[in-house]
């Protein structure tokens, strides 16, 4: 639940852009933080004992993880992997996917949410980002594994990297044809270039091994974070030996600081988040509501007679305002932007918190009943029924 300055209360499915798993303030992760703050607090050199056994779950659960370097949020962890893949490779131009968001850096920081005429053009989300950087960068479709041959045939030896979110969430839930992965993982090998897998929402939401564990594709780099530790600041750059061992922190050549990596606080949290995980309960319950929460609200737009789809994977739900599949960006400039948030303003007036931005994913956590989602589907079915009319 969240509370307002007002008083007012909200059923939260916005979960502060995904971390909360579990739940608002775990019992049980906050345990194991007050527990870390009678150690060691901010030590700054070495490796703590947490920061050793965090990177062992790490490597336990995530294929692609051999190694594992701390830091403090997803941003950090992208960067990182973009600056190792420069370093190993030699080469300067990245491929990001149209939709996909990766942080705040400049060579990132473009094309997530953009307008139809922005399509196929830079479209940065700030000022004073340094074009020269950026633009080293290839947005392409995602889902479009013709795009991807062609831009390796145009720039051989010249692609240092691909990074791609595996599902697209920060556009809802747009998920990846089997063919565009597989093709992904065979053209870097191919070209020697590095696949990495923004995992930062996929990780650990959808299972401990990330979105890759269940689609069998494995990337070289893997950045997490977000439900990593339920709300704690907490990431990790995870991938194969080679690679990872270029990083100074293994006497090699390539920089990776951070006064505040490995920080007690959120190294306790991440480990007592993913134990709660490891037993499978928690993803069982997650997936069963959210395979629920979007039959059901499909069927209360189709009653409604409101054209929409409700895509889903596991705990991510998210209502189109649209007709058709939705495999690639361009899709969704269909999506009725208006109709979405009128739509998510009226369960906010009811008491349920969404995102009041369009395409924008709704999160169940484990602390969500069933009960929870009955009233919410009786609210969303009054919203729609009077958007309708």
């Amino acid at each position: 639940m969240l509370e307002d300055a007002d008083g007012e209360r909200y059923l939260d499915y916005h979960a502060a852009f995904g971390p909360i798993l579990l739940g608002h303030n775990d019992p049980d992760v906050n345990s194991a933080v007050i527990r870390a703050l009678a150690g060691p607090d901010l030590i700054g050199v070495g490796t703590t004992e947490l920061e050793v056994e965090l990177a062992h779950k790490l490597t336990r659960h995530i294929p692609s993880a051999e190694k594992a370097l701390l830091c403090n949020s997803g941003s950090e962890a992208t960067f990182n992997a973009l600056r190792l893949s420069r370093a190993v490779t030699g080469r300067k131009k990245i491929i990001k996917f149209q939709g996909c968001y990766h942080g705040w850096h400049d060579y990132l920081c473009m094309n997530v949410i953009s307008p139809a005429e922005k399509i196929g053009q830079y479209d940065f989300h700030s000022a004073g980002i340094l074009e020269e950087a950026a633009r080293e960068t290839l947005v392409l479709p995602f889902n479009r594994i013709d795009a991807v041959e062609e831009a390796f045939r145009q720039h051989r030896g010249e692609i240092a990297a691909v990074i791609l979110e595996p599902i697209p969430h920060n556009i809802g839930c747009v998920t990846p044809l089997s063919e565009f992965l597989l093709g992904l993982r065979d053209l870097t090998s191919t070209h020697g270039a590095i696949l990495i897998f923004d995992e930062v929402i996929t990780g650990f939401r959808h299972g401990l091994g990330g979105y890759q564990a269940y689609s069998g594709v494995t990337p070289d780099l893997t950045t997490v974070a977000k439900s990593m530790a339920n709300g704690y600041p907490a990431a990790a750059l995870c991938g194969r030996a080679q690679y990872m061992d270029r990083f100074q922190t293994n006497r090699g050549d390539v920089f990776f600081a951070g006064t505040y990596n490995g920080h007690p606080v959120g190294v306790a949290a991440a480990i007592a988040t993913i134990e709660k995980m490891e037993d499978g309960r928690v993803h069982d319950h997650i997936f069963q509501l959210g395979g629920y929460f979007a039959r059901q609200l499909q069927g209360i737009l189709d009653r409604a007679g409101i054209r929409g789809r409700v895509a889903h994977f596991g705990s991510v739900v998210v209502p189109y305002f649209l007709d058709g599949p939705v495999e690639t960006y361009t899709d969704l400039l269909d999506n009725d932007a208006e109709l979405d948030v009128r739509f998510r303003r009226g369960m906010i007036d009811r008491g349920f918190f969404l995102l009041p931005m369009a395409l924008k994913r709704n999160h169940i956590s484990a602390a969500h009943t069933q009960e929870d989602v009955d009233r919410t589907l009786n609210a969303a079915e009054a919203v729609l029924k009077r958007l309708a009319a």
